[in-house]
């Protein structure tokens, strides 16, 4: 857990710093990362070198682990206090939300947005296409925009689990 705990710390380190060159010496070639900014996946270094440079002309996200939980098996959820400014230093943005990563060889795999417990119990549908807990934005140069996933998922969530709940305690 140590070398996980080193490589997460790592990595948010790196990003808050503007130093993408030092985050993706931290991921595989092959890496997976979502652009939680603008929807969809961007797959490889270049491809995230490109998303975080774009993303960082746009606004100022700062991401601090509060909490790494190691799940097994190269699974690795961290709990980051998020928080996002306009290139002005107005704040768009300031809450806590989860990072799931895949971690194989010592390199970061993949990043996903959310838990990855919920993606698990979810069958890796719901969860994994607009997690509980993740903002998304839109940004504009005359205005921004915030929706907010994490109520509607949250009921979603409870909805599909609490058949689940309910089959346990009959048990």
């Amino acid at each position: 857990m140590a070398n996980t705990q080193t490589l997460i710390a790592e990595v948010y380190f790196a990003f808050n710093q503007r130093n993408i060159d030092g985050a993706l010496a931290l991921m595989s070639e092959s890496v997976s990362w979502p652009k939680a900014s603008e929807g969809g996946r961007v797959v490889g270094k270049e491809e995230i070198r490109a998303y975080w440079s774009r993303q960082w002309k746009e606004f100022d996200p700062n991401v601090e682990p509060i909490e790494v939980i190691d799940r097994g098996a190269g699974k690795i959820d961290v709990r980051v206090h998020q928080l996002v400014k306009s290139l002005g230093g107005d704040v768009l943005s300031d809450s806590v939300v989860w990072h799931a990563y895949t971690i194989a060889d010592g390199r970061i795999e993949r990043m996903d947005l959310g838990r990855s417990d919920l993606r698990v119990r979810l069958g890796g549908s719901i969860a994994q296409s607009r997690p509980a807990d993740i903002n998304f934005y839109a940004c504009s140069s005359r205005r921004r925009i915030r929706l907010q996933a994490d109520v509607i998922i949250d009921r979603i969530v409870k909805a599909l689990l609490a058949p689940e709940v309910s089959l346990r305690r009959l048990n």
